[in-house]
């Protein structure tokens, strides 16, 4: 199964931590070899912005991620991404 993120790149999302948490997902995904297998992309605002920053894992949205949140969900997903 491919993994695919789409993180929101609103000015507030990006304002509130996608600016940082990009880059933790380009880091995490180079660092694991992940970063020819997982599909990374960016989204307009997705007019949900009191609860950013928001993006979303394999089609299952997520809310108020923060840096360890994020680390968690990469390796989570990644998981199940070797399964």
């Amino acid at each position: 199964m491919a993994m695919e993120i789409v993180i929101c790149m609103g000015s507030s999302c990006f304002a509130r931590g996608n600016e940082q948490n990009l880059k933790i997902i380009e880091r995490y995904l180079k660092e694991t070899g992940l970063d020819v297998e997982v599909k990374l992309s960016g989204s307009g605002c997705e007019e949900r912005c009191s609860e950013g920053p928001n993006l979303t894992i394999n089609g299952k949205r997520y809310s108020r991620v923060g840096r360890e949140t994020l680390i968690d969900l990469l390796k989570t997903c990644s998981d199940e991404l070797k399964d």
